[in-house]
């Protein structure tokens, strides 16, 4: 059965200055793992994190790093160990570098992430791509840059964690993406909101946006993924309000 876990964006700068803080916050609020960058880096002490994480009661759901710490060797290996070490099994990565450069950075990224696929591989850990509303935007043609990385990526080794709220806001069908990407498929981003009149994303709570979470849920767990991952990059309100909420919508859902 699927386990609630929750990305830390939504803290913002206490994510920085009070991690410990977050952790147990979202914790109590009733998440079974977080979802973090490396925090062996960030905190500079490795016991004290391992720590933590044993204090919470907390499992460690996946580490997210953007594109640059998968071109740079040293900084990939620290972050494969950073999830073994808190015995978490996925490394998510965003963006492909200089999207100025139109498709061919997608090309560029995908023998980058077929290196990095292998090495995660290896090291029992799961390499996943995290889509935004870009891969769907980003066209030359017919062909946008998430069509270039399901060709030219092998999905043994690179898999997907499908954001449902940019899959929509990219003008596709969540249920009709996850349902098309089954292999890929292992580890989901659960966020809502709407697409302003000026094209712009407008996070919301889960359940108080466009997102039909519902059939998203479904499509998703049909999968048996380890993890559904509550994200919302911005909030209105206080984080924690909107963190209770949120939680109780996915135990709304069945998570």
């Amino acid at each position: 059965m699927s386990r609630a876990g929750i990305q830390v964006i939504i803290y913002g700068q206490r994510n920085r200055d009070d991690i410990a803080g977050v952790l147990r916050e979202v914790a109590e609020i009733g998440f079974a793992g977080a979802e973090v960058g490396n925090l062996f880096r960030q905190e500079g002490n490795e016991e004290a994190v391992k720590a933590l994480f044993a204090e919470t009661g907390l499992a460690l759901c996946g580490c997210h790093a953007g594109f640059g710490e998968f071109e740079d060797t040293s900084r990939l290996e620290e972050n494969i160990a950073f999830v073994k070490a808190l015995g978490g099994r996925y490394l998510m990565c965003s963006g492909v570098g200089d999207r100025k450069r139109g498709l061919a950075a997608y090309r560029d990224a995908s023998r980058v992430f077929n290196a990095v696929g292998r090495r995660c591989a290896d090291q029992g850990v799961h390499f996943c791509y995290h889509n935004h509303a870009w891969e769907f935007e980003d066209r030359e043609g017919d062909t946008c840059g998430m069509d270039v990385l399901a060709a030219e990526t092998d999905p043994a080794v690179v898999k997907y964690c499908l954001d449902v709220y940019w899959i929509y806001h990219g003008q596709e069908d969540p249920v009709r993406f996850i349902q098309a990407n089954q292999e890929r498929a292992v580890y989901f981003h659960f966020k809502d909101g709407v697409r302003g009149d000026d094209g712009r994303a407008q996070f919301r709570e889960l359940g108080r946006g466009a997102v039909d979470l519902k059939a998203a849920y479904d499509a998703a767990v049909a999968l048996n993924p380890e993890w559904i991952v509550y994200e919302q990059d911005r909030t209105d309100r206080t984080p924690t309000e909107s963190v209770r909420e949120s939680r109780e919508y996915l135990r709304h859902l069945g998570v």
